[in-house]
């Protein structure tokens, strides 16, 4: 795995746990979380496909 593929990797974790967290604990409702976590993918398979 490249550096910038493992750096995206870890940001994209670290970006979904932020979320889940913030999810769990009420600030934010599915609809925002799922968006988030899409938005975040996306970003991931750009890294991935670059």
């Amino acid at each position: 795995m490249s550096d910038e593929l493992e750096t995206a990797v870890e940001s994209f974790l670290d970006d979904a746990d932020t979320v889940f967290g913030e999810y769990d604990q009420g600030y934010m409702d599915a609809d925002a979380a799922l968006s988030l976590l899409r938005d975040h993918i996306e970003g991931l398979e750009d890294e991935y496909e670059g």
